[in-house]
């Protein structure tokens, strides 16, 4: 009796063990982007999906917010906790590509039968290389153009979007309505990468670029700026929101036109009870030149991995999803091969065409290693600008003697 009972209980012991002892090893892939911070994203629903997908591999995701994931990363980096694959704002990745900390993924990619790099558009790839090598992928694009209520448009007598800054801060005046609590504009003019996101373009539009700010048409713009929020027809709130918080101010009918992109056609459609439509941004003079920002983010693996092969297995499953990522997350995929569906839905259909013709005109920021430093000073300028610290060309001429010194000029 006692033998049976210590032979069923050394069987039993034998079958847990079994049991619990995984048949194969897991390797474990620590994912970081800023999707899941405030809304399911590409990052979040993809690294959910591979983990899922692969029995071997265990996914440990982490939503960083936007402002911290740059510092975060470097930190991990130093610190050797690094995760094994990140998604930065494209202007971000030359700074970690040129310190040696993504791994070099040239001959990963011209072996891969999912990712070619001749699918990509010229300037996000372009995001994503150093010293004539791939350190990355492009994970998807955007640009910036003008929401408008065309109901509040119509009450007003005004026909057809704005053409120029000047004609916008016109139409700003006349759609300003404080007892109905509605705005002319609203924008993002917050000290942070948002701030420089939708100003940039109007110092590009000005023949300037990152590393020649101080130009005469982008101080005329800075002081109409200032101008709408000083007389009322742009919330002070512009100072401190970001694009997100800034468009939802018109998707609640609280602002007569937005500065924002394609990521809030959905939640425009869902959420705006009126008629609205999208416009290319306005040029500094009539006919003038045209520029719009090159958004999106980039997918990379970090030279610390000890797991690169699983890495880019996960790079191929995110890019072989490129063509879900319109319909499903509002974002244009940084690849000329994948055809955009026709939704049905007249105004997100009308409103893509529109963002994609302003793609044409988008310019990068930078690339450059140091260009969080460039930056700040553009968001500081215009912050300074707008506040009345200064005059719009004194915060111009001090935000450009700050980056010569980062040029080495």
């Amino acid at each position: 009796m006692k033998l049976h009972l210590a032979a069923l209980m050394a069987a039993a012991s034998i079958g847990a063990m079994t049991l619990a002892s995984p048949a194969f090893a897991q390797v474990t892939l620590k994912i970081w982007s800023i999707d899941g911070v405030d809304r399911v994203g590409i990052a979040d629903t993809f690294s959910k999906e591979f983990d899922e997908a692969n029995d071997d591999i265990v996914v440990e995701y982490r939503a960083v917010p936007f402002d911290d994931l740059v510092q975060e990363t470097l930190r991990a980096f130093a610190t050797g906790n690094a995760p094994d694959i990140v998604s930065f704002d494209n202007p971000d990745f030359a700074l970690f590509s040129s310190r040696g900390a993504m791994l070099d993924i040239t001959d990963r990619v011209a072996n891969s039968s999912v990712i070619k790099e001749a699918n990509y558009f010229e300037g996000p790839l372009n995001s994503v290389k150093w010293d004539g090598k791939l350190f990355g992928i492009p994970k998807y694009t955007d640009t910036i153009g003008v929401f408008y209520n065309k109901d509040l448009f119509a009450k007003a007598g005004i026909t057809e979007p704005p053409k120029t800054w000047a004609q916008l801060a016109e139409y700003a005046e006349k759609l300003t309505d404080p007892a109905n609590n509605v705005y002319g504009v609203t924008f993002s003019a917050r000290a942070g990468e948002e701030g420089t996101f939708q100003f940039l373009p109007i110092i590009q539009m000005s023949g300037g670029g990152y590393d020649k700010v101080n130009t005469e048409g982008a101080a005329q713009v800075l002081d109409l700026w200032k101008g709408l929020i000083d007389k009322g027809y742009a919330s002070r709130d512009v100072l401190s929101l970001g694009q997100w918080d800034s468009t939802g101010v018109f998707n609640s009918g609280n602002a007569a036109m937005a500065i924002s992109g394609p990521w809030e056609v959905d939640r425009m459609s869902e959420d705006a009870k009126f008629d609205w439509g999208v416009a290319l941004l306005p040029t500094i003079t009539e006919g003038g030149e045209r520029s719009s920002a090159l958004g999106g983010f980039d997918w990379g693996i970090m030279s610390t991995t000890q797991h690169p092969d699983e890495a880019f297995r996960a790079l191929e499953y995110f890019a072989a999803q490129d063509n879900r990522i319109f319909e499903e997350f509002g974002s244009i995929p940084a690849r000329s091969d994948i055809d955009l569906p026709v939704t049905g839905n007249e105004k997100k259909d009308a409103a893509l065409k529109v963002f994609l013709d302003q793609l044409q005109y988008a310019q990068p920021r930078g690339p450059h290693p140091e260009w969080q430093k460039i930056s700040k000073a553009i968001y500081d300028a215009e912050q300074a600008a707008l506040t009345g610290q200064m005059s719009s060309m004194d915060a111009l001429n001090q935000a450009q003697a700050t980056i010569d010194g980062i040029l080495g000029k």
